[in-house]
């Protein structure tokens, strides 16, 4: 679409318009099983035991993988109806759109406490776009509430992988009230992989499991899973490197009259009352990044990937 509205942009484009690490895991030769045999029952189980682990949950049976968080943003409207659903926003849009898809009443409310009157609250956590986080504290209040009307908590934390220590509600799960949702393919860079993980109390757990059903998650998934998420070494050089890149990225993006407002390692906001006429002038320029129509005087760029593109970015963004 970029390429057909500014068919004069330099060529090769400098696609920052997602949040993915541009630097991928560097996956290992999977076996020729992965391609041409249905996943095993217990390979499943395998990495649903490495992901608990991973993620500090309490209990290997609350984790459940999956084709891709998306799917499972789809699937909880279904499995958990509610008539009035909260979300704290501003936020990524498909939350919102499956549960009004699926019947519900849906309200953006700026604050936690806000959410405390619905039959089903929201929480992107740390918030996509602008980095937003909300404390483990906080959370746990909330759910308690949820689960005291029989509604549920859904946290999804997509990004959370490369913020520090402490910010996932997994490793303090209440066994009712809240579900998580945890992405694989953003911090890993494997985007295509399609895998993605709920964690919930073991009812819950058991019902997303079957709605999920058999053979969900490919063999090449199981097998690239396995490999990432057991790897804390590159996880935590990933970090360490994301954090460096980000601040690197705030400068370059400061010296062209830009105002950062947040994100996270993974992803810059932006914000100027010129946004839209840089939005142009950087998609003539051949760099892509997210605009939002609800919020026109925001921008967010992701990473670029290796040091060509970076140097690319670095001479493209002087002619802005």
């Amino acid at each position: 679409m970029a390429r057909l509205a500014y068919p004069h942009a330099p060529e090769p484009w400098i696609d920052l318009s997602t949040g993915i690490n541009p630097t991928p895991y560097p996956v290992p030769p999977l076996s020729a099983a992965s391609w041409t045999r249905l996943p095993e029952e217990n390979a499943v189980l395998a990495l649903e035991s490495v992901a608990a682990t991973a993620y500090g949950a309490r209990r290997v049976e609350s984790v459940v993988a999956a084709p891709g968080t998306q799917s499972l943003i789809e699937l909880l409207p279904r499995l958990f109806p509610a008539k009035r659903v909260g979300i704290l926003g501003f936020t990524y849009s498909e939350h919102a759109t499956c549960w009004r898809r699926a019947g519900a009443v849906v309200e953006t409310v700026a604050s936690v406490e806000a959410l405390g009157g619905f039959d089903m609250a929201v929480i992107v956590n740390p918030n996509n776009p602008d980095g937003r986080c909300v404390t483990v504290k906080e959370l746990l209040a909330l759910a308690k509430g949820m689960a005291e009307r029989g509604g549920r908590l859904i946290v999804d934390e997509a990004f959370v992988d490369v913020m520090a220590e402490g910010a996932s509600l997994v490793p303090y799960l209440p066994e009712r009230g809240a579900i998580i949702l945890r992405s694989f393919g953003k911090t890993y860079g494997l985007a295509g992989v399609r895998l993605g993980f709920a964690v919930a109390g073991l009812d819950d757990a058991a019902l997303i499991r079957q709605a999920i059903g058999l053979w969900a998650v490919s063999g090449v998934a199981l097998e690239a899973g396995n490999y990432a998420l057991v790897d804390r070494a590159w996880l935590e050089a990933t970090r360490v490197r994301l954090i460096y890149k980000a601040a690197q990225l705030d400068a370059m993006l400061q010296q062209i009259g830009l105002t950062v407002e947040g994100g996270t390692p993974l992803y810059r906001l932006v914000s100027s009352d010129h946004a839209s006429d840089y939005f142009k002038k950087l998609c003539e320029a051949g760099i892509l990044v997210r605009a939002f129509r609800d919020r026109p005087h925001w921008l967010r760029f992701g990473l670029p990937g290796d040091a060509g593109e970076w140097a690319l970015l670095e001479k493209r963004l002087r002619t802005v």
